[in-house]
């Protein structure tokens, strides 16, 4: 077992794939997509769908369906997945129908206002839009914090990715590496079972962090991460994101936390 203490270095975790437990079931009853990993005896983590496509949530719903019946076994990484997220269900924010547990890059937005240009996220857009104020990032001045009248007359000039010169991609289900976005995740509220956003991190220099045994450590002792274990406050995601590494297309090859 991982001592999920982010060091990897407590314990074997094992990289043995997905089992099928066949005095229960016959392989047969499997998708064809999930059928692949058994065959390969390959892990979840590693499947080769685009990150939230229809193929890479269905493959998490089977998963979880099977394995709480123990009709399959995981390795360790697949089991935290599976038992602490909601990983491949949806559920309405908003009137929307959004994945659940699903780490995705937010989308920077550019306003300008005739004499200003700066650079800020969908979700403060709405809460400007609203009358309320918000902080955005100077463009002008490398990135300084700014605060933003809801007053003046502000507009959407174009994603942050189009003016670099990039090419755009959706903000769901296609994350990408580096650069200054934070994440966001819709979770439920157990309690309430409301849907919720939780916007978190940082993914500046994340992939060297990732790799870093002592850069791993000391966030999870700073953060305090065996101890936070609830899934709609931020830390939970800040904690946890190294185990969607492979699922984000980030090198890693560790269990745990940071």
């Amino acid at each position: 077992m991982s001592c999920n203490c982010g060091c990897d270095s407590c314990g074997n975790v094992g990289n043995i794939g997905v089992v099928l437990n066949e005095s229960l079931v016959k392989k047969d009853i499997l998708s064809e997509n999930l059928r692949y990993h058994v065959d390969n005896k390959l892990p979840l983590t590693e499947n080769t769908f685009r990150y939230g496509s229809e193929a890479f949530l269905n493959l998490w719903s089977e998963a979880r369906a099977l394995y709480l019946r123990e009709i399959i076994h995981v390795n360790e990484d697949d089991k935290q997945i599976l038992e602490e997220t909601d990983l491949g269900n949806f559920g309405l924010y908003e009137g929307k129908k959004v994945p659940l547990d699903l780490p995705m890059l937010e989308e920077e937005l550019i306003i300008t206002n005739g004499k200003k240009r700066l650079a800020i996220d969908s979700e403060d857009l709405e809460r400007l839009k609203s009358g309320k104020d918000i902080v955005g990032k100077s463009l002008e001045h490398t990135g300084q914090e700014e605060w933003i009248s809801s007053k003046d007359n502000w507009e959407v000039e174009k994603s942050l990715e189009e003016a670099e010169g990039k090419k755009k991609n959706p903000p769901i289900g296609k994350p990408k590496r580096g650069g200054s976005k934070k994440f966001y995740v819709y979770v439920k509220n157990p309690k309430t079972k409301k849907i919720k956003k939780v916007s978190f991190g940082d993914t500046t220099g994340l992939s060297a962090k990732i790799n870093n045994p002592e850069a791993r450590r000391a966030f999870a002792a700073r953060h305090d991460c065996k101890n936070k274990t609830d899934r709609t406050k931020a830390s939970y995601w800040s904690c946890r994101l190294p185990r969607y590494a492979k699922l984000l297309g980030l090198k890693s090859s560790f269990s745990g936390f940071w």
